[in-house]
This record gives structure tokens, sequence and C-alpha cells, in this order.
């Protein structure tokens, strides 16, 4: 059978872009901001990670265009060869010490940071413990190493002590979960899952790509957030989010970075992260540590908005985070709403099998420390609008 068989069967995409409700590559016009051109119309964006703004902070900007002219476009290497600048030392400092962790290793990207992180500690023999509803790049990191993956239901504590169970006590463990979860914006029972891990000798990571700028003290994320920073092992995180940039990063003690820094394949055979990505990320990490009023306000519009969703009787999924769902449940109806929303001037995400069950399926905002009280009544009134019509 030819390979490209599937290719020309699949048809799922070409039907939806039929019924006018394809929901995937509209195109920006404009900066990611509180108010895009999106496909020759203004659009409040409501379904960005650029949760504090700094996209178009002027200091992040200048960092950006200062370190174009002093580095050039790009590393074209290997962090070990000639991939490394000042600038990743600086970032890496900066990062661990603002983390309180003792050393830092950058990646080209989140998604490969996962990959490396994981793939590199977890070996022949070793055993990686998964949330469910964790980030798909920490299942493929999970699958890039050589251990066994347990899974356990979503923030499920006693499924999860039952898979620790099946750990046999010769084997090394690490626990993985996402902090903040991107699709349903709960935070981790890290507590509880701090305290399996010392019962039973396990290690633990926390992928923090969406809590960092948004919980913990001054925006340091979710070990911050439950005083447990001396207690998570690894954290790992993105620039594309909070830090306005593109990149990852992991942060643990010293021992634990250089061994992978010397055993992560994604790190030693990628080449570096760009000057003006590394100039911007660490422009935007200085300027969350020099206003950190910056995460209490993202805090407190979110709040604002689920408060005016919720007297409007939209029907939104609790959470504390800048992310809140909204309940769609069918695939056919989300991506009606999205459209609806869309057109009216409001763009969200609609979130889909397999990101979701297929009875579960949901619209994603996500909100930004820029966004004003003024739009997010705007948005509001569309939210009520839209979504009060009968499902499609």
């Amino acid at each position: 059978m030819d390979l490209f068989t599937k290719c020309s069967k699949y048809s799922l995409a070409n039907e939806l872009r039929a019924k006018g409700v394809y929901p995937y590559f509209h195109a920006l016009e404009t900066r990611q901001d509180a108010e895009v051109i999106m496909e020759g119309k203004r659009r409040i964006m409501l379904g960005s990670n650029n949760y504090l703004g700094l996209t178009t902070c002027p200091e992040v900007l200048e960092a950006g265009l200062e370190a174009l002219k002093q580095y050039g476009t790009g590393c074209s290497g290997s962090r070990f060869l000639n991939g490394t600048l000042k600038l990743h030392i600086e970032l890496e400092t900066e990062l661990a010490d603002f983390l309180h962790k003792e050393a830092c290793c950058t990646f080209s990207t989140g998604f490969q940071s996962n990959l490396g992180i994981i793939a590199a500690l977890v070996g022949h023999g070793d055993y990686v413990i998964c949330d469910k509803e964790n980030h798909a790049s920490i299942y493929d990191g999970c699958r890039l190493s050589y251990g066994r993956m347990l899974t356990y239901a979503h923030s499920n504590m006693e499924e999860l002590e039952i898979q620790l169970q099946k750990v046999p006590e010769s084997a090394g463990c690490l626990i993985v979960t996402d902090g903040v979860f991107s699709m349903g914006g709960d935070i981790a029972k890290l507590p509880e899952i701090v305290a399996l891990a010392r019962k039973y000798g396990a290690r633990v990571m926390v992928d923090d790509a969406h809590g960092l700028g948004v919980i913990g003290e001054g925006g340091r994320g979710t070990a911050s957030y439950f005083g447990l920073e001396n207690e998570v092992d690894v954290i790992m995180g993105t620039f594309s989010k909070s830090l306005a940039s593109l990149g990852g990063y992991a942060v643990a003690n010293e021992t634990v970075i250089d061994y992978i820094r010397h055993n992560s394949r994604p790190f030693i055979f990628s080449a570096s992260i760009p000057p003006a990505n590394a100039a911007t990320a660490l422009a935007a990490l200085r300027h969350i540590r020099n206003h950190p009023e910056i995460v209490k306000r993202l805090s407190d519009l979110s709040a604002y908005m689920r408060q005016g969703l919720k007297a409007r009787g939209v029907p939104i999924i609790e959470s504390t985070t800048p992310i809140i769902p909204i309940y769609t449940y069918t695939m056919e109806n989300t991506l009606y709403k999205a459209r609806r929303l869309y057109d009216a001037g409001v763009y969200v995400n609609p979130v889909l099998p397999p990101a979701t069950a297929s009875d579960k399926c949901l619209l994603r905002t996500s909100y930004m420390a820029t966004l004003t009280e003024a739009l997010l009544d705007e948005a509001i009134e569309i939210f009520a609008t839209e979504l009060a019509e009968g499902e499609a």
C-alpha cells in the first residue's frame, strides 16, 4: 500500500472548511496584543498565551533589536560547538536565580525542553508517571526515553499512589505533572504529589509553561505558589508565554542540570536559541522581576472576567488562573460557537478530541495583563449574545 494513502483519505479538515467552521490558521496582521487585526477585522484577543502582554513591551522589543544588531540573526550551531552566547549564560543564570534553583539549561523550544529533560533523566529500568492531562510534549518525552511510562487519572492522588506502588524499589522514578493545566486552567495538587514522591522515593518534575508569570510569588510559578520550591526537583518552562519569546528551560540543582546538558540529545543536536529570542526572554524576565504588580493585575482581570461571565449566565469551568474554559460539549457545537464569536470580534481557542473527551469539548479563553475592563465588558456582552444562541 502507498504510504500516502492515509493522506488522501483524510477528509475532516476539508469537511470543516466546507461548513465554514474550520478553526485553525487564522492569520494575524498585527502584533500579538489585547486587540488584533486578524483576517482584516478587529478582534479582542482571548486566545493567546501572552499572559503578561510583554510581546509589545518597549524594553523587551528594544532588547531584541539590540541583540540582532550585536549578534546577528542566529548562532548556526549547537550550544556544544559554536552556539553558546554570553546572552545564553546570562539568561540561564538569571532564570535559576529567579526560580531559586542552582542552575538552568535552555532549549530551543518548550516542546523540545520536555523531550530533552525527560529522555535524558529516565533511562532503561526507570519509570515515569504522568497525569493523563499532561501536555503532549511530556508524553512524547516519555516515549523518547527508555523508561516505562505509567499514567494516573487527572489529579487523582489515589491512582498516583497505586502507580507508585508498581515501581520496584531498585528502579528510579520521575513523577511529571503540569503545574497549571493548559486546557482546564486548574492547578496541580502539588503538595500531595510531593508527599507521595517522598513516601515512595520518587523525584518530581513540574511543567510550569502556564505557571511562570501567572501564579506564585512575583510570578515564580506553581512550586512557589505552594511554598514547595525546595521540594520540586526539576521545573520546566517556556519562553513563548509570559516571557514573550521562543524557547524553553529546565532548572534544578547543578548536578542534574550538568547531566542533562551532556546527555540530552534534543539539547546536544539542536541549534541554540537565536540571539533576539534569548535577549527578549531575558528582558521579559527582568521586567517581571522589577514589576511584580503585573502578575497581580493579570489575576485581578481574570477574576473580573469570571465574575462577569457568571453574572451573564455563561457556563464557565471554575479556575483561579487566567485560563477560563467554557464547556460547549460536542465538537459541532464547539466549532459553531467559536465561529460565531470570531465573526462577532472575539478570538478564542476551540478544544476538541483528542485534547478532550468527545462529550467535553470546550472553548478555551485566556487573558493578558494588558487587557482592560472595557475590553472585557465588550467581550462579555459578545459571549452572552453568541453563546445564548441554540446549538448548531
